[in-house]
């Protein structure tokens, strides 16, 4: 997996203080998105290790009171992430049990593969649906367009 941008530090993508991962590839390509330079899977920067590594002590650091991990993009759950993601989402719930993972996806739930799934089944919100430039609503929070639904699931 690659990504393009980690903010150690964001108050826009979830509530509360976050880091957010904003991850590379996306099949679906909606017409005005906002982040079309993530489109591509072999755009941006290698997921390693060390990454995976300074988001958990980032979600740790006691000095920033972060609420939690916010996932994007590109698309989290694009078939080529979902390996990458699901192991730092299962490392989440293991080594920062009160953080919550909020991701963004263009999918939508009832379509979502088994692996798919094993992500969603962590996280506590999925913010789902393609975005679609004549649904566009400047006044929605965590979402670009009407149809995107806000699925709290823990």
């Amino acid at each position: 997996m690659n990504y393009h941008q980690y903010y150690p530090i964001d108050v826009v993508n979830g509530p509360g203080t976050r880091c957010s991962l904003f991850v590379s590839g996306c099949v679906h390509e909606c017409r005005g998105c906002y982040n079309k330079s993530t489109w591509k899977l072999d755009s941006g920067i290698p997921f390693t290790r060390e990454m995976e590594d300074r988001i958990i002590d980032d979600l740790n650091d006691t000095r920033v009171k972060r609420q939690g991990l916010s996932l994007s993009g590109g698309d989290p759950l694009h078939p080529q992430n979902v390996p990458a993601i699901l192991q730092l989402v299962q490392r989440v719930r293991t080594e920062c049990v009160d953080k919550d993972i909020w991701v963004w996806t263009g999918y939508q739930l009832s379509e979502l593969t088994p692996l798919q799934n094993q992500v969603v089944a962590l996280i506590n919100v999925l913010v789902d649906g393609k975005f679609v430039q004549d649904l566009k609503d400047p006044s929605l929070i965590w979402r670009g367009s009407s149809n995107q639904v806000i699925h709290k699931l823990r």
